[in-house]
């Protein structure tokens, strides 16, 4: 490879908003790296994305250190660089704090921000190194505000991705590199859908946007492709909300 593209690490790459950010970043001419720990979707993923574009599925699961490791060292000696990180993949246990056990509670800090940490604690050498590169953080609306339809322990853990930016923003910017986060409402995907098949869900949450409509992935993709263009070269440790105005409140 090293052909001169800029590169890109996607994680949770096969799923509906992950594969809308691999696809934007294709067709930006990226060098894409979709990552990911459903095996099972590598082919699927590469017959649907390779006409776009350079992609290659890795196995990543985002809270083994050593996995996170293997994956860098793949992607320099495949690609020669590493330009953008897109720390898409999390989970959420949607159980109120009442209910939540202690079991469940580690387990979500363990995806969303035990996963952000070691993408950023291991390429952080890698791009100061170069003199660039960018991480971007998939937060949440409720990494901004209190969500009255959200448990307390999602929200905890996109908060600390929000201040995790934000710091990663202020202490590397002075070698190149920058850090931002992205906050959507709720989006229209396949695993929300399961969700919002309650109509009375699917009302509240289309009634607090004043767009009045879910967002979609592609709305989020076009975000990520903006941070990752050399039209946002000066925007640093940002909270990005796509949420059709719902924070503006």
């Amino acid at each position: 490879m090293g052909n001169g593209k800029k590169a890109a690490l996607v994680t949770g790459g096969t799923g509906g908003l992950g594969k809308a950010i691999c696809r934007k970043l294709l067709r930006d001419g990226f060098v894409v790296f979709c990552c990911d720990i459903r095996d099972e979707m590598e082919q699927e993923i590469i017959q649907e994305l390779s006409p776009i574009g350079e992609v290659i599925y890795l196995h990543l699961d985002i809270t083994d250190e050593g996995q996170w490791q293997a994956a860098y060292s793949k992607i320099i000696e495949r690609a020669g660089r590493l330009d953008v990180v897109v720390n898409n993949a999390g989970i959420n246990i949607r159980v109120a704090i009442e209910e939540c056990s202690v079991e469940q509670w580690d387990r979500m800090f363990q995806v969303n921000v035990r996963g952000p940490f070691l993408s950023m604690k291991h390429g952080i050498p890698i791009m100061r190194g170069q003199g660039s590169g960018q991480f971007i953080n998939i937060s949440s609306i409720c990494g901004l505000v209190g969500h009255v339809y959200t448990n307390e322990s999602y929200t905890a853990t996109k908060g600390a991705i929000t201040l995790l930016t934000k710091s990663i923003a202020t202490r590397y910017a002075k070698y190149g590199i920058r850090c931002n986060s992205i906050h959507p409402s709720t989006v229209d995907t396949d695993i929300t859908r399961v969700f919002l098949s309650d109509p009375q869900r699917r009302s509240e949450r289309i009634g607090e946007v004043p767009l009045g409509r879910l967002g979609k992935p592609e709305d989020v993709a076009n975000a990520v492709a903006f941070l990752a263009s050399e039209q946002a070269a000066f925007i640093n440790g940002v909270q990005f909300p796509v949420d059709g105005g719902l924070t503006a409140r």
